[in-house]
C-alpha cells in the first residue's frame, strides 16, 4: 500500500512541476525518477513527496537544486574513448567533405562532451568550419558548462581519455590550472551556442550534420525515446550521424529503419538517404 502512495505522489509531482514551471518529466522512466526523487527528498529533510511538491510549488528558489537531482549530472571529457575513436577514424573522413557543419551534443549537462568535441574537432582541422549547439534543459548545467571549469583532479581521468580516443596533442594544452580547478580555455566555445532546450517538449532547431546524444534515452519511456529519435531523425541531413551511449540503441525505437548502424559498438548511426 505504501508504494502505490509514493507512486500516486510521484505522478502529483511531476504533473504539479510541468503545470507550474512546464518541465516535462511526466515520460520519464519510472524507476529511475523515483530513486531520485527520493533522494531529493531526503536531502531536504521532506517527510514525503508530497511535502517536497508544497516546497517546490511555493519557493521558486527551490526548482533550481531539485533540476540538479531530477537531470542527469554524470560526465567526463572523452567518455567512452572508443566512441571518439571511432568519431575520429571513420566520421571525420565523411564530415570533412562539407564546406560547413552544424553539431548538436543534446543534454550537453555541465559541458564535458561538448568540449571533448570542440577538441577533436579542432586536432581533425574542422573546428573553424563548424557551429556547436549545445542544449540542456537544466540552466545551471548550462551555466557550468560556459564556464568550463571543472576539479582539477578530474584531469587525470580526462587526459587518459583523451590519449585512449587518438588525441593529437596535449590534453593540457587546452586549460590552465589554478587553485584546485582546471578552467578550459574560452576560444573551444568561439563555435558554441548554448541553448535551453527539452526533447520532451521543444521542436527541431536547426538541419545538422552530427548529433550526439548520449545516455540521456535511457532515462526515458518507449513514447519518449521515440519523440527524442523522430527529432533527431529530422535534425540531421541526408547522410548524417548519430551517437548513442554505450548502453542504448535505435533498435527497438520506432525510428530505426531511418538509420543504419555504421559501427555498431560504439553507438554510431547513419540517416539513410531516404529516410
Amino acid at each position: 500500500m505504501h508504494n502505490k502512495i509514493e507512486d500516486i505522489e510521484v505522478r502529483l509531482f511531476l504533473e504539479a512541476i510541468y503545470l507550474k514551471y512546464h518541465y516535462d518529466f511526466r515520460g520519464y522512466a519510472m524507476a529511475s525518477i523515483k530513486r531520485r526523487l527520493f533522494q531529493a527528498r531526503d536531502h531536504f529533510g521532506c517527510r514525503s513527496i508530497s511535502m517536497l511538491q508544497d516546497m517546490v510549488l511555493h519557493e521558486e528558489a527551490m526548482l533550481g537544486a531539485l533540476m540538479s537531482y531530477l537531470t542527469v549530472q554524470v560526465s567526463e571529457l572523452f567518455r567512452d574513448p572508443a566512441y571518439f575513436r571511432a568519431i575520429r577514424e571513420k566520421v571525420v573522413p565523411h564530415l570533412k567533405t562539407y564546406p560547413s557543419l552544424k553539431v548538436w551534443i543534446a543534454g550537453c549537462s555541465t559541458g564535458e562532451e561538448l568540449y571533448s568535441f570542440a577538441i577533436l574537432f579542432r586536432e581533425e582541422g574542422l573546428e573553424e568550419r563548424t557551429l556547436f549547439y549545445a542544449t540542456d534543459i537544466n540552466q545551471d548545467s548550462l551555466r557550468k558548462a560556459e564556464a568550463g571549469v571543472y576539479d582539477l583532479d578530474r584531469m587525470r581521468l580526462f587526459t587518459e581519455n583523451h590519449r585512449l580516443s587518438g588525441g593529437k596533442t596535449s590534453l593540457a594544452d587546452y586549460y590552465t590550472a589554478a587553485y584546485g580547478a582546471a578552467t578550459f580555455d574560452k576560444s573551444l566555445r568561439k563555435h558554441v551556442v548554448f541553448s535551453d532546450h527539452s526533447l520532451v517538449t521543444d521542436a527541431v532547431f536547426a538541419e545538422t550534420q552530427f548529433v550526439s546524444c548520449r545516455n540521456v534515452l535511457i532515462y526515458f519511456n518507449r513514447d519518449l525515446q521515440n519523440r527524442a529519435v523522430a527529432l533527431f531523425a529530422d535534425s540531421l541531413s541526408r547522410k548524417g550521424f548519430l551517437g548513442l551511449g554505450a548502453k542504448e540503441t535505435l533498435r527497438f525505437t520506432d525510428h530505426h529503419y531511418k538509420f543504419d548502424e555504421f559501427a555498431r559498438d560504439e553507438r554510431l548511426y547513419q540517416k539513410r538517404e531516404a529516410a
